[in-house]
C-alpha cells in the first residue's frame, strides 16, 4: 500500500477545484501576515513554551453509552489517527505546528483525509498564505492559496480551525499584525542601532594631526609605523611600555569613544508589550517559573487551546448521530508535571479515593506505568452514605 502525501491529496482534489469556480464570494477572506515574525527571537521565544506544552497533550477516544458503560479508545482507526494523524509526524508533532501556526497568525488550519466510506484516516496541517471563505448550496467552502501558487478548495467540514482575537471576521479570527507590527519595527530598529554603535565604537581610536602636508603614501607609512610601536599589544622583544612618544612631525590624539548605544530600558519596555502581547512573562520564557507561576499560565494560555482542540475534533471526526451515542475526543492536559515535589507526594491522597489511578500519578512522576496500575482503587474505610453492607 503506497504512503499518501499531502501533495497526493492536493492532487487527487485539484480535479474537482472547476466545480468551485461559479461559487458566489461570501466576502470573507483571511490573509496570512507575510512580516516573517517567526524570524524574531523574540516572538519565537514567547511562542516556543505554549507550543511544546501544548504537544504534550494527549488525545483520546471516548464513548460514554446508557449507565456506566464508558469506554477509552475503543475504536482502533481512531486511537492510531490521534496517535499518528499523518505518515510525516506524530500527534505531538501537528499539535505543535497547528500552535505555532495559531500564535502567527491567530488561526490555525489543517485538512482531515476520509476513506471512501467518510472515516477519518488522515489530518494535514496546512500552511497557506491567505484564505477565501465561500459559500455553495449553504455549504460553507474554504479556498488556500499556497506560496507555490497552488490552489485548492475543502469543505469546512474536513477542516480542524483553530482561531483566537474571533472579533472582526465571522470566520476567521482577527490577523495579529495590525497590533504587533510597530512593536516588531521597535525591536528592529533598536537591535540595528545596537549594532551600528558596536560597530563604529571601535573603528577609530587614534588621530594623528601631522604638522607639514605629506604624499598620501607617507601619511599611509607614518600611520602603520605608530600602529605597529604603540597600539600593538606586544612588541618584538615580547615587552609593553605602556606609554608612547611622538616628535615635532604629528600630535596623537586619542578618540574616544562615544555611547551610541540605543535607551536600554526603551527596548526593555517593549520586549515587555511583545511577552504581554503573547500573554507570557520572562520567566515562563526563560524557564524559571515556580508551580503556581505555571499554574496560571496553563490556566490562561494551554487550558483553551486544549478545549478549542477537543472541541474541533469532536465535531469535525465524528458525525452527529456518532456524537449523540457518546464519542467524543478529549484531550488530557497535566500542569501538575511541573509541580513541586511535595505537591506529587500529596497526590497518593488522590489515588486511594479512587480520584486517579496508580498509573496516572507515575506519569505526572515521570516514571512508567506498571500492570495493573491502570485500576482505581478505594480505601476501604470509604463507602456511599446510607450502605453499610459488608
Amino acid at each position: 500500500m503506497r504512503t499518501i502525501g499531502l501533495l497526493d491529496l492536493f492532487r487527487k482534489n485539484s480535479a474537482t477545484i472547476t466545480s468551485y469556480r461559479l461559487i458566489s464570494e461570501s466576502g470573507n477572506s483571511f490573509f496570512c501576515y507575510n512580516g516573517r515574525l517567526y524570524d524574531s527571537d523574540h516572538v519565537r521565544s514567547c511562542i516556543r513554551p505554549k507550543a511544546q506544552a501544548v504537544g504534550k497533550i494527549v488525545g483520546k477516544h471516548i464513548r460514554k453509552g446508557e449507565g456506566e458503560d464508558f469506554k477509552i479508545n475503543p475504536e482502533p482507526y481512531m486511537r492510531i489517527l490521534l496517535e499518528e494523524p499523518n505518515p510525516y509526524m506524530t500527534a505531538q508533532m501537528l499539535q505543535e505546528k497547528l500552535t505555532v501556526h495559531l500564535q502567527l497568525n491567530n488561526n490555525a488550519f489543517a485538512l482531515i483525509y476520509r476513506d471512501v466510506n467518510g472515516y477519518p484516516i488522515g489530518i494535514y496541517p496546512i500552511n497557506a498564505t491567505n484564505v477565501d471563505a465561500l459559500q455553495k448550496n449553504g455549504e460553507l467552502l474554504l479556498r488556500f492559496y499556497f506560496s507555490n501558487g497552488k490552489i485548492f478548495t475543502f469543505k469546512y467540514t474536513d477542516i480542524i480551525h483553530l482561531r483566537k482575537d474571533f472579533n472582526g471576521n465571522e470566520i476567521f479570527g482577527d490577523n495579529p499584525s495590525a497590533a504587533l507590527l510597530p512593536l516588531m519595527e521597535v525591536v528592529t530598529t533598536t537591535d540595528q542601532g545596537l549594532v551600528y554603535a558596536i560597530k563604529n565604537s571601535s573603528v577609530i581610536r587614534w588621530l594623528l594631526k601631522f604638522h607639514q602636508i605629506l604624499r598620501p603614501e607617507d601619511l599611509k607609512k607614518q600611520t602603520e609605523e605608530f600602529v605597529a610601536q604603540f597600539l600593538k599589544i606586544d612588541g618584538q622583544d615580547g615587552k609593553t611600555t605602556g606609554a608612547a612618544a611622538t616628535d615635532a612631525k604629528f600630535d596623537a590624539q586619542q578618540v574616544e569613544p562615544k555611547d551610541y548605544v540605543p535607551n536600554a530600558e526603551l527596548s526593555d519596555r517593549t520586549v515587555q508589550r511583545i511577552y504581554s502581547f503573547f500573554n507570557t512573562n520572562e520567566k515562563i520564557v526563560q524557564s524559571k517559573f515556580n508551580e503556581d507561576e505555571w499554574t496560571s499560565y496553563y490556566e490562561a494560555e494551554i487550558e483553551p487551546v486544549v478545549k478549542q482542540l477537543a472541541g474541533e475534533f469532536t465535531r469535525k471526526l465524528f458525525t452527529r448521530k456518532e456524537r449523540g451515542f457518546g464519542n467524543k475526543i478529549v484531550f488530557e492536559s497535566s500542569n501538575l508535571t511541573f509541580a513541586s515535589m511535595s505537591t506529587k507526594l500529596g497526590l497518593v491522597s488522590f489515588v486511594d479515593r479512587g480520584i486517579m489511578s496508580p498509573n496516572e500519578v507515575r506519569e505526572i512522576m515521570n516514571l512508567a506505568p506498571r500492570e495493573g496500575g491502570d485500576e482505581f482503587v478505594l480505601r476501604l474505610d470509604t463507602k456511599e452514605i446510607g450502605k453499610h453492607e459488608e
